[in-house]
């Protein structure tokens, strides 16, 4: 099967121009103007964008957590990444206390393989280590190309590890060529106001974000950054929210220190006022990190044009709101996460490229080609180039529309984003070289996703 994509303007991180691209099978065999070509398909992008497929390094698709379920699985999931230009995802493969890593890929597998619509990943959280599950990280990494391992330094008591377990992490997966990434919360700070506002009756979901103010953010991703420091790993802050913690990695540039770090679309764009709606509305955005003030999202929009922020995720993890009603009388009851994989790059273009706050390069940067490049997966992903996989969207640069959970393919009953116009919609959606997305219509059955094994991480991009 072969595909002519004409006269489209083509945009990679490093370049923007105008010219035909051939597929042939799964990946793209020849960019040029005026192909003189015989395809089984021919598409006229003639005034549309042509660019990489999204990469989503920060999922969580059917999670158990707090005791329910994500509501989106890897089939509704995935369908909902695709039909907003993801056509890649990373998840978590989180590790249950008292079992193995390789238990928790092979639980993660059970519920991706022939389940996905897009080509699929994970990281591994680590929660238990012990001299056992210590001896796996080489195996992973060499073996399954399983490359980056997450911490947590929050959810108390659950996920969360000491400094010491920290240390002996970063000290193996660097040996071995791999990241760890971290979620960096003061996990014992957060746990004394938690205790602190329900002894005051203070229950709302309101209580979730003061919480963890800024600060359990900003020690701990100082914390996690001189525990990098001094082991050398290749190392990643995950769903960075706030003007304190970038201000931990930027000063750790001064001694020549390079940190990855990811924020998430709905730190760009949303504000804790949310918290403060009438009732239980404010419950949607509970999430942890939490979202915080106007002035954190001048940080970050700065962070990216600074290179200081390397990737926009979306830590989709949604909920029904029945689901979330389980803490209506607790906040700390409250299933923590919100929808968002649909709406990434249509409200990154529109809300970053559109109003001038980033450049159409930087764009296709953050959403595919520093993922690809930072967890081992360039140049098969994250770009378009001979040879690559032909994982391409056309994308109508001037088509406005409205989200809401309405349309949207999320399972889910609630928009994150609810009411929001946006300029910019994504057209055709092709994976490995086949037409998945069209006239909003899905053109593949479950199952066409596949497995990405990983190569090694570097420090460099």
């Amino acid at each position: 099967m072969s595909v002519l994509i004409k006269n489209g303007n083509v945009v990679t991180a490093a370049d923007n121009y105008v010219a035909d691209v051939f597929i042939e099978g799964e990946t793209v065999s020849a960019i040029g103007k005026d192909l003189n070509v015989e395809a089984d398909e021919t598409i006229d992008a003639t005034g549309k964008l042509v660019f990489p497929g999204g990469i989503d390094p920060h999922v969580h698709l059917d999670l158990p957590f707090m005791g329910t379920f994500a509501s989106d699985n890897y089939e509704t999931g995935t369908k909902a990444a695709l039909f907003g230009g993801t056509t890649s995802v990373i998840d978590y493969a989180i590790q249950s206390q008292g079992k193995s890593m390789h238990a928790a890929l092979d639980e993660w597998h059970k519920k991706s393989d022939h389940n996905s619509f897009i080509d699929y990943s994970y990281h591994i959280a680590v929660t238990d280590l012990n001299p056992d599950s210590r001896r796996e990280i080489k195996d992973l990494i060499k073996k399954e190309g399983i490359t980056s391992f997450k911490v947590f330094m929050a959810y108390k008591g659950a996920l969360m590890i000491d400094d010491e377990q920290m240390m002996s992490i970063m000290n193996e997966v660097r040996e071995h060529g791999g990241l760890v990434a971290v979620h960096a919360t003061n996990g014992d700070l957060i746990d004394y106001l938690v205790k602190k506002h329900r002894s005051e009756g203070k229950l709302s979901p309101l209580y979730h974000y003061l919480s963890q103010p800024e600060i359990t953010e900003s020690e701990a991703s100082g914390r996690f950054v001189d525990l990098a420091y001094y082991t050398d790993v290749t190392a990643l802050i995950v769903h960075l929210t706030c003007e304190g913690a970038l201000n931990k990695v930027r000063m750790a540039t001064q001694r020549n220190q390079k940190v990855f770090v990811e924020t998430c679309i709905q730190y760009l764009l949303l504000d804790a006022s949310l918290y403060e709606k009438e009732g239980f509305e404010g419950a949607k955005w509970v999430m942890s990190p939490p979202l915080r003030q106007k002035k954190d999202q001048d940080t970050l929009w700065a962070g990216l044009n600074q290179g200081l922020i390397n990737l926009v995720s979306t830590d989709h993890c949604p909920f029904f709101m029945k689901q979330k009603r389980m803490g209506e009388n607790d906040f700390t009851k409250i299933p923590n996460g919100a929808p968002g994989i649909e709406h990434r790059l249509e409200l990154l273009y529109s809300e970053g490229v559109r109003k001038g706050r980033i450049s159409i390069n930087k764009f296709v940067e953050v959403t595919s080609t520093n993922a690809a490049k930072i967890f081992g997966m360039f140049p098969q992903k994250g770009t378009i180039a001979i040879g690559s996989d032909a994982d391409i969207v056309i994308f109508d640069p001037d088509e406005t529309h409205t989200i809401s959970a309405e349309t949207h393919h999320h399972n889910c009953d609630y928009s994150a984003y609810e009411g929001w116009e946006v300029t910019g919609k994504c057209k055709t959606v092709l994976v490995r070289g086949k037409v998945a997305i069209d006239k909003n219509e899905i053109k593949i059955e479950k199952g066409y996703g596949q497995f990405i094994k990983r190569g090694q991480s570097s420090k460099v991009i």
